[in-house]
């Protein structure tokens, strides 16, 4: 069996980032504007080489997590992040869908 690979997520509000490590690799990040109490998320990208695994799913738990924990409300611009919110629950989060055109 091979040893699992470890996942860190961390801010960094210079980039206005969140950014995913495997094994100390960077392996994605998701873009954000912070507001008046709203941090709306417009980008993830995962890198090619990470694909597949679960960095994706962990940037944006982590990352929605912290947005809930820091009293923000989410606006999920990003089709990955509106998708992730649509099948989970992220405790104390509020989410403040988009309007649709």
């Amino acid at each position: 069996m091979p040893d699992a690979q470890v996942l860190h997520v961390t801010r960094d509000d210079t980039s206005h980032r969140y950014e995913v490590s495997v094994d100390g690799e960077t392996a994605g990040f998701i873009d954000f504007i912070e507001g008046d109490g709203t941090l709306a998320m417009t980008h993830t990208e995962v890198f090619e080489a990470f694909r597949g695994t679960s960095a994706a799913r962990t940037l944006a738990a982590d990352a929605l997590a912290d947005v809930a924990a820091r009293g923000l409300a989410v606006i999920p611009l990003c089709p990955y992040i509106a998708r992730y919110l649509s099948r989970n629950e992220v405790a104390d989060l509020e989410v403040l869908w988009p309007e649709r055109s």
